[in-house]
């Protein structure tokens, strides 16, 4: 009756109105009791008022609640406020493998969530874009079977479990422990130990797996390589921060360079050498799962400062220079390339290489007439290694053959076919710039602006909302902290991976602790431009489409940080699509931070609950007047052997 009154008295006449002003308030008083009435009942709809002894670090905005408990004497649900998650580690050691219980509850909400069952224990390596079975059906010219192809979203292709960690699973050893030994039970391969063991990549000692640092071509060991190569390259003044690792091995290269604040992505295919790239993410050093065959690698043009090759046995002559033309692409103007290995210093290894000498010999003549051909000039070769280096512009270069590519998007590297062509860089203003511009010396390039955002080459993106961006993750990394209090931590977190890197301020702010950052640009949204000046702080990272699987193994990373992710694949691909690969590639007892819009949280956290993902929404750094709210997510520990009994 007081609404029906209400609209009649908003609808009187002007004389009326002049007669008296007592009757208009009463329009006014009535229309504020519907307001303050409909913002208690959308409050008390998302789960009523926060308790007054919650602590504000880990509330819900007043709206949301983390868990529900059903009382067994009625089936009234009464809401309580998340305990504190624990984030910390508990499986690092023999007395410690206890199996977390992953029964669920009896209670009838339990009974109601949607559980995911555990995969077979023939699928704990699975990766889902590698898979040995589905790769066989792709030509195995130029290993275009060893690239990515991922199963389709039918639900016939696509697993719905939750891949197994091996029997005996524990947690990595820290870094730097971890460059040199590993857990035997987390990568339980033995193939590498006697292929390899002349060259000492890799041994078994009990029920730990150790790397000496050998490599075929650095008997004497990582570092004593890397010794020779600065004695070509400046490796120690912060000009050269990233690198690139083609044909890895156990990446000892890269392990070695983190010492000298030399970043190298590392990555080799999935192939008889079992385990490689999983072996060198055991070891905290970055990696990925790629091949050089038929499609760009999944890097933006100018990335890299350096990229090597020892003995990765990639056939660089061939193909009218392809691969050469390629690591042209993704190297910066005036990088490095280095090749050890056949054919080099063939003169003293023809015999051991069972090869001839003419045929070794014709072999590096024609590596070094690519490399003329794309206007590389040879620094040196000395012993087993040659050097060669980009031009830092194109003033000079009057290549014929290869043309310059035209038209073509530098920067497109997803599922992009390389091309017999050379890249382009971009236009001077004299023979002795910088094409592109010039980034700092590292650790001054992590902060300063990018040449890309400088030129304005991203859209949207200025210097100041860049140093506003890099301001903001500061702040946020901080608040980060103060609800998950193992990020400060040494030896808590090692391989962190961020979903939706943007600039890369969430692994800029995380600079000096001892952690390496994987930066993924997705390819949905059209913004893939940010990764370029990623690389141009002398970070890291990858294109990535979050519908289809990542290029690693399972239990790559220790953190995965998740910004926007679900809104922005939302009606894109399915939520636990994501949420399986998400738990996939996280080890057990790592942890999840999701940022995002309260409602989506609410969801994502209804799946989550099913994923033996132990889970707690808290407020925005901001205060819970926020929407945007974080998800924290701990992985329980389960391994093939509990599901088994």
């Amino acid at each position: 009756m007081g609404v029906r009154g209400a609209a009649t008295k908003l609808h009187i006449s002007p004389s009326a109105a002049a007669a008296g002003r007592r009757p208009a308030f009463l329009p006014f008083v009535a229309v504020l009791l519907l307001c303050c009435a409909s913002y208690l009942l959308g409050v008390w709809h998302h789960g009523g008022f926060a308790s007054p002894t919650q602590s504000p670090a880990v509330s819900i905005a007043t709206a949301v609640a983390c868990t529900t408990t059903t009382s067994s004497s009625s089936s009234r649900t009464t809401r309580s406020a998340s305990p504190t998650l624990d984030f910390s580690p508990h499986h690092a050691a023999a007395d410690d493998l206890l199996p977390t219980s992953t029964s669920g509850s009896s209670s009838s909400s339990s009974a109601q969530r949607k559980t995911f069952p555990a995969c077979p224990v023939k699928y704990s390596e699975y990766t889902p874009c590698e898979d040995v079975a589905r790769s066989l059906r792709y030509p195995r010219d130029r290993l275009v079977y060893r690239e990515r192809h991922c199963p389709s979203a039918s639900e016939r292709e696509r697993l719905r479990c939750l891949v197994p960690a091996p029997a005996g699973y524990r947690s990595p050893f820290p870094w730097p422990r971890s460059r040199d030994v590993a857990w035997f039970a987390n990568v339980p391969h033995r193939e590498l130990t006697v292929e390899k063991a002349v060259q000492n990549w890799i041994r078994v000692d009990g029920d730990k797996l150790r790397f000496p640092g050998g490599g075929t071509m650095f008997p004497h060991g990582a570092d004593a390589y890397i010794d020779d190569i600065g004695k070509i390259l400046p490796l120690s003044d912060g000009s050269i921060r990233t690198a690139l690792d083609t044909g890895c091995g156990v990446a000892s290269w890269g392990a070695y360079l983190l010492s000298r604040d030399i970043l190298a992505m590392s990555f080799a295919p999935r192939d008889s050498h079992e385990a490689q790239v999983q072996f060198a993410l055991e070891r905290g050093v970055p990696a990925m799962i790629g091949v050089l065959a038929s499609n760009r690698l999944t890097y933006p043009a100018r990335s890299f400062d350096m990229a090597h090759c020892s003995r990765c046995l990639i056939p660089w002559h061939l193909y009218d220079g392809l691969y050469l033309i390629e690591v042209d692409r993704v190297l910066r103007p005036g990088g490095y390339w280095i090749l050890s290995g056949p054919p080099i210093n063939w003169k003293k290894y023809w015999k051991g290489w069972e090869r001839t000498k003419e045929d070794l010999n014709a072999e590096q003549q024609a590596i070094e007439a690519v490399a003329r051909s794309l206007c590389w000039t040879k620094v040196k070769e000395s012993g087993d290694i040659a050097v060669w280096q980009k031009p830092f512009n194109h003033v000079k270069c009057k290549a014929k053959s290869p043309p310059f590519c035209s038209g073509k998007n530098p920067d497109a590297a997803w599922y992009d076919k390389m091309e017999a062509c050379i890249t382009p860089l971009p236009a001077v203003s004299g023979a002795d710039e910088v094409a592109g511009g010039a980034v700092k010396k590292w650790p001054q390039r992590l902060t300063a602006v990018p040449p890309r955002v400088s030129s304005g080459g991203i859209k949207g993106v200025t210097p100041k909302s860049f140093a506003q961006d890099t301001e903001l993750w500061r702040k946020r990394v901080r608040h980060y902290k103060s609800v998950v209090a193992q990020l400060e931590q040494k030896g808590r977190y090692r391989n962190v991976l961020d979903m939706n890197a943007r600039l890369g301020g969430f692994a800029a702010a995380l600079a000096g602790n001892p952690v390496w950052v994987m930066n993924m640009v997705p390819t949905a949204g059209g913004n893939t431009t940010t990764l370029g000046a990623i690389y141009e702080r002398g970070l890291i990272g990858s294109y990535q489409d979050w519908c289809e699987g990542m290029s690693t193994y399972p239990r790559t990373y220790d953190l995965i940080h998740a910004d926007s992710v679900f809104t922005l694949y939302n009606n894109r691909c399915e939520m636990e699509s994501i949420l399986l690969e998400m738990d996939r590639i996280l080890r057990p007892e790592g942890t999840v931070i999701i940022r995002d819009d309260v409602d989506m949280l609410v969801k994502i956290k209804s799946l989550a609950d099913g994923m033996r993902w132990d889970s707690q929404i808290v407020d925005h750094e901001d205060g819970p007047l926020v929407r945007e709210k974080l998800l924290l997510v701990v992985k329980t520990y389960w391994t093939a052997e509990d599901q088994e009994q």
